[in-house]
């Protein structure tokens, strides 16, 4: 089960989040479903659209079952097969 506790070492893939703080002013409170994951960048599906949003100096609210959970995007720069690899261990 994803927490605040393991969300830097899980899939992101459809979670819903939100844009908390970005470098970039038009994605601002942008919120949506994770569609898909590189290193450096999500692609989130907004309104019907989908917007690919650098990680770097970017923090994500992410939604989860019981709980809202606010992520720097630097935590998350590693290719997701990776990150999900190293798990806890690492963090």
């Amino acid at each position: 089960m994803i927490t605040s506790q393991n969300i830097t070492a899980h899939e992101w893939i459809g979670l819903i989040v939100k844009i908390a703080k970005s470098t970039d002013p038009t994605l601002q409170g942008l919120e949506g479903v994770v569609r898909d994951e590189t290193m450096n960048t999500f692609t989130i599906e907004a309104n019907g659209k989908l917007r690919q949003v650098q990680k770097h100096k970017t923090t994500f609210r992410a939604k989860l079952p019981t709980e809202n959970v606010e992520v720097d995007g630097s935590l998350l720069r590693f290719r997701p097969e990776d990150r999900v690899k190293k798990g806890l261990r690492k963090w």
